[in-house]
């Protein structure tokens, strides 16, 4: 537990400075053994930076392809606790935070309120408590960490973390600053809990009616810019469910690649914080998606292109995948474009190969592919450069981590039937 959160861009640049030397150091020397070591020490500063810092260490505990495969294991067993078990803020600065946000006191607000939360993350931690009245409905309660609206901002004033965060994306094939701008954007309004019910809300609506996907009702009156509350959920963890029947894996399969593409090409909204503590699994097949935080919008003219896309990947028409790929990449002819498309249609293949088992080596081959794209489009002349639109930045975000979730669940699933269902698109012939 500390408050002792960082927050000053100049000392939060010189711990991950000094992270960044040990790391670099025992790679060079090759000392380390597996990395548990270092994974150790990785994770202790990164979740005591907590923002954008402990984002990093989170991508890297699940995201295939982003931690060498020799020390992989270590950094996910030691980086998997930024998930849900990153430092805590204390009782003490939690209630300040609840009683000025709510403008009252903690005993008028919930009938309890455990102090010992639930769960502890980069930006804010999750509280267990009860509601007033006779039902004593049970609630999350997620509050921000003293000071993280600082921390975060420090952080997005480091522009060499912002670009390490980028090429983690892909980034360094676009152009800098719009890229750096969307990035801004986007964690700024993670720290906009008013605008995170907004879409807490939205995403309900779009699923309601779907047996097996659960948004966590909003309750508004005990909610505000920096607290945010929900009904609880209760369920299983990924890691826990690893293990279980293979239908019942192909089930939770299915059911995340329809929240997620429903949300993209009929929502028109992506959900694009993927990590795996966002998700409670359920016996009965159904999946409570808990965090809406980091959202990006798909506009309007963009849309029928991304659908023109998975349809076409859908019924496995290269020809109108190709065409497709043009208006919504804002591609150019040229070698640039001829990466960017075989890129692309490697991202599509559980639908052009549907039925398909995304597999860990899948996943972590589409880190690998990106970096080695990026590294070709600096040969690219500047007549056959251009700018992708800044979606793609996050959309990267979702592919990479999405596909490793997935991967852990193991199973083959027919996830262009799944497409099609709510797309309304065609059987292949």
């Amino acid at each position: 537990m500390t408050d002792s959160l960082p927050r000053g861009r100049l000392g939060r640049m010189a711990r991950l400075a000094a992270l960044g030397a040990r790391t670099g150091t025992a790679a060079i020397l090759g000392r380390g053994g597996d990395g548990s070591a270092l994974a150790g020490q990785a994770a202790e500063v990164l979740g005591n930076l907590r923002g954008l810092a402990a984002k990093v260490g989170q991508m890297a505990s699940y995201v295939d392809g982003l931690v060498p495969e020799s020390k992989r294991d270590a950094f996910e067993a030691s980086l998997q606790v930024l998930r849900s078990q990153a430092p805590r803020s204390s009782p003490e600065a939690i209630r300040r935070v609840v009683e000025e946000e709510l403008g009252a006191p903690i005993d008028r607000l919930f009938a309890s309120f455990d102090e010992v939360p639930l769960a502890s993350a980069s930006i804010g931690q999750v509280h267990r408590a009860r509601l007033h009245g006779d039902a004593g409905t049970e609630v999350a309660v997620k509050v921000q960490h003293p000071g993280i609206r600082k921390a975060v901002e420090s952080d997005l004033a480091n522009a060499s973390l912002l670009e390490g965060m980028g090429a983690v994306f892909g980034s360094r094939r676009f152009d800098t600053k719009t890229q750096l701008d969307v990035l801004r954007a986007r964690f700024r309004e993670e720290l906009d809990y008013v605008l995170e019910a907004e879409r807490l809300v939205a995403f309900a609506n779009l699923h309601a009616g779907d047996p097996k996907i659960v948004v966590p009702a909003l309750v508004a009156e005990r909610s505000s810019a920096s607290v945010l509350t929900t009904e609880l959920v209760r369920g299983r963890s990924l890691e826990e469910v690893t293990g279980a029947p293979e239908s019942l894996r192909r089930a939770y399969a299915e059911t995340l690649w329809r929240f997620v593409f429903k949300g993209n090409l009929v929502g028109g909204m992506f959900n694009a914080d993927p990590h795996p503590g966002n998700y409670v699994f359920q016996d009965d097949g159904r999946i409570a998606f808990l965090d809406y935080g980091c959202v990006q919008v798909i506009s309007e003219d963009r849309r029928p292109h991304a659908r023109g896309v998975h349809v076409a990947a859908c019924l496995r028409d290269e020809e109108a995948f190709a065409r497709s790929l043009v208006p919504l990449l804002g591609s150019r002819p040229g070698r640039l474009e001829e990466l960017a498309r075989a890129y692309s249609r490697m991202c599509f293949e559980p639908l052009f190969g549907s039925p398909y088992r995304i597999t860990r080596a899948y996943a972590a081959s589409l880190v690998d592919e990106m970096k080695n794209m990026a590294l070709a489009a600096r040969k690219v002349p500047n007549a056959e450069m251009f700018m992708m639109p800044g979606e793609m930045l996050f959309m990267n975000r979702l592919q990479f981590g999405f596909y490793s979730v997935l991967a852990r669940l193991d199973v083959e699933v027919d996830y262009a039937r799944v497409e099609r269902a709510f797309l309304g698109a065609p059987d292949v012939a």
